[in-house]
């Protein structure tokens, strides 16, 4: 029997990490280093149990769809805080606190000689409270709030080390490009307010199918369809979608534990979310749906290609996220929105595991993020191995593991689409299925395999991220040992430092992370693509969201005998073939030949610089956009504020200055003047009332 989940058990899962951050951000010299991650872990500790609680209560009946506090009313509408819990939210709180948990915890490691302690502490629980408000959310006017929260708060983290100038760029470029997207955003949220007279989900979506018959005033473009591409733009921006992806690559110039928290859990997967959240909208629009699969095949193909020419072990991650991000696009396009927010769910552990295990090497080397220096860590550092080696096999789709289940349903759903644009998707994301393997295992063997090239490191001129050469500032790694100016550690004969396996507060969440990564897919395909998972709790049409009226993923349902047969019968598809090619190709290249990449490199020279520049797009953006934006500016102040606002408002200042000039001449100070106007003005007052009265 359905029951209403507790209203104050809701409330404190986002308050929780919000008290925490408060008290590490204003009281953080009076708590001090251990006060601030003692603080912050337990509130989202405690958010993660309330979380799992609530889970467990929706599995078994429970909901919530109601209003928490109202902040005003005009007229019929309302501005409210209120929650909206079903399985989908349910699913997201426990991934966003779960993630962020192991984040915290690893941060404590990773950031043990950093001064700004307390403020990242601080920073990445006031993350956490505000992707809990927008995931938790049901009204635009709280999502959009929880929108521009994260983005806010990704920009402090991106620029966290504010006195590096690669840092400011990257902060600022990822807010101005998140601010183009939320253009759309709010563009997307008035038209929907326009028409349907509401913020609240449930009243827009109970006149979904008035507001598809109706077009954009003055076209002939459906409203709904309008609506929704604007609605996407913003996930486009959030979620890193071509052309909107520019700024996610740039992201890592903040510490690694935040890269973990933007990528893996938070802010790139609230497009995602959104989308899948409105689900209702976007099925009523097949324009919109193929613009969204377009889009993110665009993004899943041509940011994996980026992934394999990068050399800084964080960035080659990021392409990773980019990448994966497209595959979630392209699900949501194909109508499968069950499919995309369990790969979500399966790339949050893997993602974040990959992270967290790139910031252990970055430790281990003293630093350094160039793969092209490291080589043979397995030995020195077994624990960060292993888990590595496993998030790499999740994020391939190996039979088994968490990312095949959600990849190859994916590719499934796209392949039985018949969308526009569902061709072109298909073979994006079964290319990429070879791309991704090459790139991770590329990274993969170059970190811990082969030659131990930290040694006698080739690349010492290799640029430093603003977090590498923030420590190279403190002159310290993690354990108080000296490095250079490249981030290599010598000791005082000038001899390289071994590498070392980090503590276990880093090690730690690695090895919980892990876990999920191997089984989460298994445990999840049943019930979340095949199941009545998406019916428990709020479901404002369950019919489309758990794909009912959908023949993709009724073809799949009908070929699904359980994950173990999935996983067996993967043997004699495709992908799972391009994924071993393209570890094959890997090991060749940079174990058995390491000295074709550079013949390779050299006989495609226009493709690498091609890549290389990163398709030009930051160029395309400053010429065109960035100069754009300064030009219209420029017009808008010279047109607008000189001519327009300073013209009305000197204007009117002179218009006074004249009037009072005028009006002096009257101020004679002679009494008898004075009594004249008096007499004048009862005489004219005389005859307005008689007038008046006349009448």
């Amino acid at each position: 029997m359905s029951t209403t989940l507790n209203e104050n058990l809701l409330l404190a899962v986002p308050l929780a990490p919000l008290a925490g951050s408060l008290i590490a951000g204003l009281f953080g010299k009076a708590v001090g280093r251990a006060g601030a991650h003692s603080v912050t872990i337990l509130g989202v500790a405690i958010s993660f149990i309330l979380s799992a609680i609530v889970f467990f209560d929706v599995l078994n009946g429970a909901s919530f769809n109601a209003t928490v506090y109202e902040w005003l009313t005009v007229g019929k509408l309302k501005f409210e805080v209120g929650f909206l819990v079903d399985s989908l939210t349910a699913m997201m709180m426990c991934v966003v606190t779960f993630v962020s948990l192991m984040v915290h915890i690893y941060t404590i490691g990773y950031m043990a000689d950093d001064d700004g302690y307390q403020r990242f502490f601080s920073y990445i629980s006031l993350f956490t409270f505000s992707m809990l408000m927008l995931v938790m959310s049901n009204n635009f006017l709280q999502l959009f709030f929880g929108w521009e929260a994260v983005g806010l708060v990704s920009y402090l983290l991106i620029g966290f080390y504010f006195t590096r100038e690669s840092a400011i760029y990257a902060n600022m470029k990822a807010f101005i490009v998140n601010r183009v997207g939320d253009f759309g955003f709010i563009l997307g949220i008035g038209l929907l307010l326009a028409f349907a007279g509401s913020m609240n989900y449930g009243d827009v979506f109970a006149k979904s199918h008035e507001l598809a018959s109706l077009n954009f005033p003055g076209t002939s473009w459906g409203l709904l369809t309008v609506a929704c591409i604007c609605l996407f733009i913003g996930a486009m921006g959030k979620s890193a979608q071509f052309p909107l992806h520019v700024w996610l690559p740039d992201s890592m110039e903040g510490p690694t534990p935040i890269s973990a928290l933007i990528h893996a859990a938070t802010m790139v997967t609230a497009g995602i979310f959104m989308v899948t959240r409105m689900s209702p909208l976007f099925e009523l629009s097949d324009t919109a749906l193929s613009f969204v699969m377009v889009i993110g095949a665009i993004t899943a193909l041509f940011m994996g290609f980026l992934g394999i020419i990068q050399n800084d072990i964080k960035r080659v991650v990021a392409y990773s996220t980019l990448s994966q991000l497209g595959y979630m696009t392209v699900a949501l396009g194909a109508s499968a929105y069950s499919v995309a927010v369990f790969h979500l769910m399966t790339h949050a552990f893997f993602k974040a595991l990959l992270f967290l295990g790139a910031g252990s090497v970055i430790i281990g080397m003293h630093h350094d993020q160039d793969i092209r220096n490291m080589g043979g860590l397995r030995k020195y550092m077994p624990i960060t191995w292993i888990t590595s080696l496993v998030g790499s096999l999740a994020l391939i789709g190996t039979p088994f593991f968490s990312g095949f289940y959600s990849k190859d349903s994916i590719i499934d759903a796209v392949k039985l689409s018949h969308l526009p644009g569902s061709g072109f998707a298909y073979f994006a994301v079964v290319a990429s299925v070879f791309v991704t393997a090459l790139y991770s295992f590329r990274m993969y063997f170059l970190v811990f395999h082969g030659e131990e090239r930290f040694r006698n490191p080739k690349h010492p001129e290799s640029p430093m991220g603003a977090e590498a050469a923030a420590h190279a500032a403190h002159g310290h790694d993690d354990h108080g040992h000296g490095h250079d100016a490249h981030g290599h550690g010598h000791d005082d004969h000038g001899h390289a430092h071994e590498p070392h396996e980090t503590p276990w507060v880093v090690w730690l969440p690695l090895v919980l992370l892990a876990i999920p990564s191997v089984v989460i897919g298994a445990i999840g395909i049943g019930p979340m693509i095949y199941g009545d998972f998406f019916q428990h709790g709020v479901a404002f049409d369950k019919v489309i969201f758990i794909g009912e009226n959908h023949e993709a993923l009724h073809e799949m349902a009908e070929e699904f005998h359980g994950w173990a047969a999935m996983g067996l019968h993967s043997v004699s598809g495709l992908p799972v073939w391009l994924a071993l090619a393209g570890v094959v190709v890997a090991w060749f290249l940079y174990l058995v030949r390491p000295d074709l990449p550079a013949v390779i490199k050299r006989a495609f020279g226009p493709i690498y610089t091609l890549l290389d520049n990163k398709y030009y797009m930051d160029k395309i953006n400053e010429i065109v956009f960035a100069k754009g934006a300064v030009a219209i500016g420029r017009g808008l102040w010279k047109e607008g504020d000189v001519v327009v606002i300073d013209g009305i408002v000197n204007g009117s200042a002179r218009f006074i200055g004249w009037f009072a000039s005028v009006i002096r001449f009257l101020q004679s100070g002679y009494i008898y003047h004075y009594a004249f106007a008096m007499i004048i003005g009862m005489l004219g007052l005389l005859t307005l009332f008689v007038t008046l009265g006349g009448k």
